[in-house]
């Protein structure tokens, strides 16, 4: 008998993915990650004022105190969705699930990432300038001297990388640890996007006060990437399941332990050249990315989406059935 626990889950996934679907992202005023980046900001400014902003000079005092920020945060946010979770478990077992997929929805956003990414494709019909700026929204790097085709690149490789940062982690975690591990890592992936720089950023020096935050994404996305990337092979068939061998060369060419798997799938499964300028170059032997590269690119995604929430109905079965 499937126990109770399993059908709240199984539910709340569904729940989660159906609503992302039909709404989108709630308000920014009752968005948890929202709330989230809130935080990290008012902390990360005080952190810097006390940071050294010479990013050559090993500075181990921001370093714990950033390490004791980002618990503190993690802490926040954990307790207050494991009171939020045990609220609903107090419920029958089929509105506990939907309340359950409702306090899940807000840690993933695969409905954003396909609307962003066709964002850039249709600014970039506009021209090369409107793409730009349109990719801005989506890319720390400099983008004001790409060309259409590296415009169109760095699209995709968002589109990959954030598959997994934006839907498959945040599952995953679900799984193993349930709402509070979607939580923690949907913590942990904010932290990075807005402390995790090796050096100087918009001013501020993150080499040591941001370390922590950066480690603790690559440790809580080390496997999820590599889920992101045997997905996106397994849904485009048996071509590109065949250029698996080709995966791990392809993907430590960039300086992320994680990111580069996604990204290395998705330009295999594709077929095209991924760069970016002066870092890395993944499968150089591939032809330049064209405009139905795009659209393709969101239907393999949209794909692997899809085997992910069958895999994860799956992992919540076997888990029952081992516990």
């Amino acid at each position: 008998m499937i126990s109770t626990w399993v059908l709240c889950n199984a539910l709340a996934l569904l729940v989660a993915f159906a609503v992302d679907h039909v709404w989108g992202e709630p308000p920014a005023r009752l968005h948890p990650v929202v709330w989230m980046g809130n935080y990290l900001e008012r902390t990360g400014a005080w952190l810097q004022r006390r940071a050294r902003q010479d990013p050559a000079v090993r500075d181990l005092a921001s370093f714990v105190l950033g390490a004791l920020i980002w618990c503190a945060g993690a802490a926040l946010f954990l307790i207050a969705s494991l009171l939020l979770l045990g609220a609903a478990l107090e419920l029958p077992w089929w509105a506990a699930g939907v309340a359950m997929g409702l306090l899940l929805k807000p840690m993933l956003a695969w409905a954003m990432l396909k609307s962003e990414v066709q964002a850039v494709e249709a600014a970039l019909a506009q021209g090369l300038d409107a793409g730009r700026e349109r990719l801005a929204w989506l890319v720390s790097r400099d983008v004001t001297r790409l060309t259409d085709m590296q415009v169109r690149e760095s699209a995709i490789e968002t589109l990959a990388e954030n598959l997994n940062d934006s839907v498959v982690a945040p599952v995953f975690w679900f799984v193993v640890l349930g709402l509070p591990g979607a939580v923690l890592y949907r913590f942990a992936n904010t932290a990075d996007a807005m402390w995790g720089y090796p050096g100087i950023y918009k001013g501020r020096n993150w080499a040591w006060a941001g370390k922590w935050a950066a480690r603790s994404d690559d440790v809580l996305s080390w496997v999820p990437a590599r889920v992101t990337a045997v997905l996106l092979l397994l849904v485009a068939g048996r071509r590109a399941w065949a250029l698996r061998s080709r995966l791990p060369l392809e993907a430590r060419k960039t300086p992320s332990p994680n990111s580069g798997w996604p990204m290395a799938a998705m330009a295999l499964v594709l077929g095209v050249v991924l760069r970016k300028p002066g870092v890395y170059v993944l499968n150089p032997d591939g032809r330049e990315a064209q405009q139905d590269d795009m659209e393709t690119a969101q239907v393999y995604a949209s794909k692997a989406v899809l085997a992910l929430v069958g895999s994860a109905l799956a992992a919540l079965l076997l888990i029952a059935i081992g516990g």
